[in-house]
């Protein structure tokens, strides 16, 4: 009897490891830098719902291995802070693909629209267009306390997530306008809530949001400077939901 439910056990647990992955992400994040700490976070935080929730998720620290056949293994792409240059030319040729066909979800975080010229690199057209044709200009370098307000409640990344929500440690970029008349915004943080007050401000300032003219589920969320980000339950709950929602067609 005691072989038998011995040879049971080793049975269901070998189905459930061996079971496949609902969908498969590709995490891409950097590997310098000061948002090293927030990526150390998120990586922990992510292998942990993706144990819970039946995902696999692979993670690269460059674009050198980016290319059609690489993405194709992949329902879903994270840009967990990392800039849109320096891009391996056939990767970015992959990742226009990826997105304007459909190919598969993205999630951007925080760097990703650090969009303009910097460190000798051109600005990347395509992704300026794609985030709604803005340019970084300021950040608050010191942080900012920042209260979000979420605009439309019915997105299902919005699922479950208070009407309003505080973040404590954030650089809040400025752009050079707000991208409002070419994307979906789905959240904004209100100035006149920084503490301490700062006087790089934008009027109006959408930090989430989702450009509705191409094919891919897309969302791009601004906050992904600290780690403590993950000691927020409405952070936690926006990134779990956009993992479910972009990762699928």
């Amino acid at each position: 009897m005691k072989r038998m439910l011995l040879l049971v056990c080793i049975t269901i647990l070998s189905l459930t490891t061996t079971a496949k992955p609902r969908f498969r992400v590709l995490a891409l994040y950097e590997n310098g830098g000061h948002h090293v700490a927030y990526s150390k976070a998120a990586k922990e935080w992510l292998n942990h719902l993706a144990a819970d929730s039946g995902f696999a998720i692979d993670y690269i620290q460059n674009t050198d291995s980016i290319d059609d056949a690489y993405l194709r293994r992949y329902q879903l792409f994270i840009q967990l802070d990392y800039a849109p240059y320096a891009w391996k030319e056939k990767a970015v040729k992959a990742f226009e693909k990826y997105i304007t066909e459909g190919r598969g979800g993205w999630i951007g975080f925080h760097h990703a629209t650090l969009l303009g010229e910097f460190d000798g690199y051109p600005i990347w057209e395509w992704f300026h267009q794609f985030m709604g044709d803005i340019r970084w200009k300021d950040y608050i370098a010191d942080f900012a306390v920042g209260e979000v307000h979420v605009e439309d409640s019915k997105h299902p990344v919005m699922r479950g997530v208070p009407a309003t929500f505080s973040v404590k440690t954030e650089e809040w970029y400025t752009y050079d306008k707000s991208p409002r008349p070419n994307v979906h915004v789905i959240a904004n943080v209100d100035e006149s809530s920084y503490i301490p007050a700062s006087e790089k401000k934008m009027g109006d300032h959408p930090v989430i949001w989702t450009n509705l003219r191409y094919k891919a589920r897309n969302i791009y969320i601004f906050m992904g400077h600290s780690p403590d980000l993950f000691e927020n339950t409405a952070y936690q709950t926006i990134f779990r939901n956009a993992i479910s929602w972009a990762s699928k067609k």
